[in-house]
């Protein structure tokens, strides 16, 4: 795969406003299902595919501790492509 096409499949993975929304979520560190449910006010399953979306294209990691899965990002490079689109989208460029 070309670095065109991983940063194509990259981009796709984010496009969802609610993938954006956990990558943010993830910005600040490691966090269960349940608390990003509560942070962002969506229902658990709709949480949980998205993960498995964002997972799927190695934007996040799970890591069991105990009952529950604490999510993190993979990379420190997404947190900033993410907080990088919300900036420029918040500039109003027309």
């Amino acid at each position: 795969m070309t670095d065109y096409q991983a940063a194509g499949e990259l981009l796709r993975a984010l496009a969802a406003p609610m993938r954006i929304a956990i990558v943010t979520e993830l910005a600040g560190g490691a966090k269960c299902v349940h608390e990003i449910v509560e942070a962002l006010a969506a229902p658990q399953p709709l949480i949980s595919q998205h993960l498995r979306v964002l997972r799927g294209a190695g934007v996040v990691r799970g890591e069991r501790r105990g009952r529950e899965i604490a999510y993190t990002l993979t990379d420190d490079h997404i947190a900033h492509i993410v907080a990088d689109a919300i900036h420029h989208a918040g500039e109003g460029h027309s």
